[in-house]
């Protein structure tokens, strides 16, 4: 006779190892955002934390304005593809267990 308490356990273990997992590779993970057709670039890590910002020399002058938003649409982008890696990541750990409306992945 099977035991459906000792199943779910399992299988809760088993999700909760492959979200640390997952954790731990996103983390390691690097992304490019980009803006104004690659003059402005940020390398974000899967953490959100920003490792590099570069930006063309053209831009470099007397339109700050333009710098600023540069900066900030390529900052925004980096920080959608992280979120996209995220949501990959939870739709293959959770694939075929039903999960609560709303539920998130604690990273």
């Amino acid at each position: 006779m099977k035991n459906p308490l000792g199943n779910l356990m399992q299988q809760a273990q088993k999700m909760q190892d492959n979200m640390k997992k997952a954790q731990e590779e996103l983390s390691l993970m690097q992304v490019v955002g980009e803006s104004g057709g690659g003059l402005v670039i940020i390398i974000m890590t899967g953490k959100r934390e920003a490792r590099k910002v570069t930006i063309d020399p053209s831009l470099v002058g007397d339109d700050k304005d333009m710098l600023e938003d540069l900066v900030a649409a390529a900052i925004n982008d980096a920080v959608n593809k992280v979120a996209k890696l995220k949501k990959e990541k939870m739709a293959e750990i959770t694939a075929g267990l039903p999960l609560p409306p709303g539920f998130q992945m604690p990273f």
